[in-house]
């Protein structure tokens, strides 16, 4: 039997009578559809096999294969992501990685890069992919181990196609799509100074200096393979020929960064796979080896690839494991997670080995749900995908009873109101529950989703909260019947009552004053009014504006013609 997407196979999984058997509440930690997407890719599964697909995950939870992991390590659980290279830029950190989604439980075969941001280092807003080389390129057939700077007003990604060359894509923002900026490879065996006998063209690093000097290392396969050679102003070309790197026991991963005046050069070592570390106090040779300042994390069964970068005024390294597949019962080494922790440096200025944790960082800030909260960020899940949304960027999706999201630090200060959340469904819809700190903790609203006509017509569907106080951890818990229930966009709590002004100011300038206020989603087209008065013992009001459209959580809007100190305004709805 075949089917023509994954989501058709759980509806028929559900009909089977199979789908209740791996999505029992015991589930609810590590979702088993998820076993069973990947061993589904070709979309073609016989009755048979779904029914040892159903008995081996319900044999992998009852005998503590799969158990339940509550920590926020690793840092992204909805995909498989390696090769992490981290950018800060306007207050955000994007991390960079090759996507294992594309392989097959033997091959690298990454042809496409992902992208994932924060600004806390906990709740993590998933981009998807960013760049593919299948599409975005007329020349490259895989997309590994991404390098990614903005210079000149634009952002630069280097990839390695496989090992055989380098290619430049660009964008305008940090969140791609990236799109090819040469036509051809930028490195490659006709590289002055990159060829050898057994060289791998790939593991690329753009690092440009405080001088604006711009410099891309690369290089593997070999200790005297690491090349670095510089970039033309344009990003796009390169300039001389390469030059050895004479790295000890270099085998691939090349990166560099600086850090009050030293040069800091990292790559892997063959052939226990630890992070070596070489000081200079130039970017291209004269180097001294430090010694190693990243083990072979746990699970990194034959590479391991690190990048290190500050953000917010500290620093970190971002690496990759098996930590996740393995969790899994997943039997590959091609399916990787990714992994952040602090790197720390001594008073010389030497790094300290950095510490590999499953909770190591501290959250920077806590997430403000009073501001619209995109559903595909998240601190953890469990069952549910990303799936590019019609309303732009991604929506979580593939959503079965008692999957969940997890948001961690919230602040709901002194309480919200209402949540209000922009969902979709073609069949029956559910509820979308509201929990803090656990699964089964507090209780603090249920937000019913109707059926919307389809997986992409999108409505925002409402209800009250109570007892949402303080920080906690949010639970966004999806309940309902069978197969899949419905998609979330957004989300976003408001407080106060609906048309509560929220501000008011006044410019002395033009006697104008801008009003915000909390509107009432979903009625997006509903009809608001500003009305006002010079005092309170006048009965009238006058209306100062009519028509006014719902912008969503909040209006704003203003009366040009503002009576000034003394006046008393209100916002009405039909």
């Amino acid at each position: 039997m075949a089917f023509d997407s994954f989501r058709d196979f759980v509806n028929a999984l559900d009909q089977a009578g199979e789908l209740k058997r791996i999505s029992q509440p015991v589930a609810t930690e590590l979702e088993i559809t998820e076993f069973a997407d990947r061993e589904m890719k070709s979309l073609a599964v016989d009755k048979t096999l779904k029914s040892v697909i159903g008995i081996l995950a319900f044999f992998l939870m009852t005998f503590g294969i799969i158990s339940s992991v509550l920590a926020d390590y690793p840092v992204i659980y909805q995909r498989y992501a390696a090769d992490p290279s981290g950018l800060e830029y306007n207050g955000r950190l994007y991390v960079y990685c090759s996507n294992d989604d594309d392989n097959d439980r033997t091959n690298y075969l990454m042809h496409s890069i992902t992208c994932f941001s924060t600004d806390d280092l906990k709740n993590w807003t998933d981009h998807g992919v960013v760049f593919d080389a299948k599409i975005n390129t007329s020349w490259a057939g895989y997309a590994w181990a991404p390098s990614v700077i903005t210079n000149n007003g634009l952002f630069y990604m280097y990839f390695g196609n496989g090992a055989g060359s380098i290619g430049v894509v660009t964008c305008s923002v940090p969140t791609g799509p990236f799109v090819d900026a040469k036509g051809s490879a930028l490195i490659n065996s006709s590289t002055p100074g990159a060829s050898t006998a057994n060289q791998w063209y790939f593991d690329p690093c753009v690092f440009v200096d405080s001088d604006g000097q711009r410099y891309l290392y690369f290089g593997g396969n070999s200790s005297t393979n690491s090349r670095v050679i510089l970039l033309g102003a344009n990003m796009t070309s390169t300039i001389g020929s390469a030059m050895p790197m004479w790295t000890t026991n270099f085998f691939e991963a090349s990166y560099m960064h600086k850090r009050n005046g030293i040069y800091y050069y990292t790559y892997s070592s063959q052939p226990a796979s630890t992070i070596l570390c070489d000081t200079n106090s130039n970017p291209t040779n004269g180097f001294v080896h430090l010694g190693t300042v990243l083990n072979a994390p746990v699970n990194f069964f034959n590479n391991n690839q690190s990048s290190f970068f500050s953000y917010a005024g500290n620093w970190y390294c971002a690496y990759h494991n098996r930590y996740l597949s393995n969790l899994r019962g997943i039997p590959t080494g091609v399916e990787r997670n990714l992994c952040l922790d602090a790197a720390n440096f001594n008073a010389n200025g030497t790094m300290q080995p950095v510490v590999c944790s499953t909770n190591g960082l501290t959250q920077l800030k806590y997430l403000n749900p009073y501001s619209r909260v995109e559903a595909e960020t998240m601190a953890q899940e469990n069952g549910i995908q990303t799936e590019t949304c019609s309303e732009g960027g991604l929506d979580v999706g593939y959503i079965t009873n008692n999957c969940w999201t997890k948001l961690k630090g919230v602040d709901f200060g002194s309480g919200g109101s209402t949540f209000y959340a922009r969902v979709a469904s073609a069949v029956s819809g559910g509820s979308l529950e509201l929990h803090l700190d656990s699964l089964t903790g507090t209780l603090v609203g249920t937000c019913t989703v109707t059926p919307t006509g389809g997986w992409q017509t999108w409505t925002t569907a409402a209800c009250s909260l109570h007892g949402a106080v303080g920080v906690h951890d949010l639970y966004l818990k999806f309940v309902g019947g069978g197969g899949y229930l419905f998609n979330v966009n957004w989300w976003q709590m408001q407080q106060g009552n609906p048309l509560q002004i929220l501000a008011a100011n006044f410019n002395r300038s033009n006697s104008s004053l801008i009003l915000i206020w909390n509107s009432t989603p979903p009625a997006a087209a509903a009809n608001y009014s500003i009305q006002k008065k010079s005092s309170l013992s006048n009965s009238i009001w006058l209306t100062a504006k009519t028509s006014i459209s719902s912008g969503g959580i909040t209006t704003t809007n203003a009366d040009s013609a503002a009576i000034g100190n003394a006046a008393f305004y209100r916002v009405s709805s039909p």
